[in-house]
């Protein structure tokens, strides 16, 4: 399981035409950084060798280039697009002149996207936040709880933070019509002024609860998933930050409980052994 990563039920969209240049911006913050920057070397290769191709297109339009040479028409238009100045190859007809003019223009246009772009990138605000591998179900004041973990894995405070839960689930309703339902899943404690540490979310089963009564063999084959959310101010950057995770009915394990991760220091000093974030006992009370 790879964690903050969201993992929705299968499904495939049709009649729709998905393409990344109907967002285009949207899909350039998305996609990974390895892809990002291949493909901005890519266009910039590119470009370099459409401008290259029509400096070839006449004689003698580059001062000192050998005649048709590929590589020096290459090279120069990557002088040009970078307008880091000209050595022995400069433009010598009033074509390549027109040529270099339109390039610098072009480079100068590229340069401030690319940096708009990476700009953006870095300033996307990004939540570390871990939850725990599981979740599990134990007795807690003699009723049975939901519980998972949550940690802040960043040294400053999540202000304002809040948590929801809710079980999704498919139905069929009495006309039999298909549906996936949305049920809140109501917490002991939903928000947190300071959230700087970890969080143990519960949510009771009582007979308000939509887990009550359920089958766990009714939960699977409706494809049943609980998913929870996270939003805060993030106080260093002062931006909203959110954070989601989905645990599969699987993912859910009865009669068990976390252990405990909070210590006592000799001198006082309260310690959190995050080795042993996810790690899970027998709940001895069910």
């Amino acid at each position: 399981m790879k964690f903050n990563r969201i993992r929705y039920f299968k499904h495939k969209i049709v009649n729709f035409l998905a393409h990344p240049f109907r967002d285009l911006y949207h899909w350039l913050l998305v996609i990974t950084w390895w892809q990002f920057l291949l493909l901005l070397s890519l266009f910039y290769f590119f470009v370099n060798v459409g401008f290259a191709v029509a400096y070839l297109t006449t004689n003698g339009g580059i001062a000192n280039a050998r005649p048709d040479s590929f590589i020096d028409a290459f090279f120069f238009s990557v002088q040009s697009l970078s307008t880091i100045g000209y050595g022995a190859m400069y433009p010598a007809t009033l074509y390549a002149q027109i040529l270099v003019t339109f390039e610098v223009l072009v480079g100068l246009l590229l340069v401030a996207m690319a940096t708009g772009l990476m700009f953006a990138r870095f300033a996307q605000p990004k939540a570390r936040v871990l939850f725990s591998k599981v979740a599990v179900i134990a007795s807690f004041n003699k009723i049975p709880t939901l519980m998972l973990r949550v940690a802040n894995q960043r040294d400053n405070r999540i202000i304002e933070a809040r948590i929801q839960m809710s079980l999704l689930k498919n139905e069929v309703s009495s006309e039999g019509m298909e549906l996936r339902r949305f049920y809140n899943l109501r917490l002991m404690r939903s928000e947190s002024p300071s959230f700087a540490l970890s969080w143990l979310v519960m949510h009771q089963i009582d007979e308000s609860s939509p887990f009550y009564g359920e089958n766990i063999d009714v939960l699977i084959k409706s494809d049943a998933e609980v998913l929870v959310t996270l939003t805060g101010l993030d106080e260093t950057f002062s931006q909203t930050i959110h954070a989601r995770h989905i645990y599969k009915i699987r993912d859910i394990l009865w009669s068990m409980r976390f252990v405990d991760i909070l210590y006592k220091s000799r001198d006082g000093e309260y310690l959190i052994d995050y080795g042993r974030f996810h790690d899970v006992a027998p709940d001895l009370t069910c």
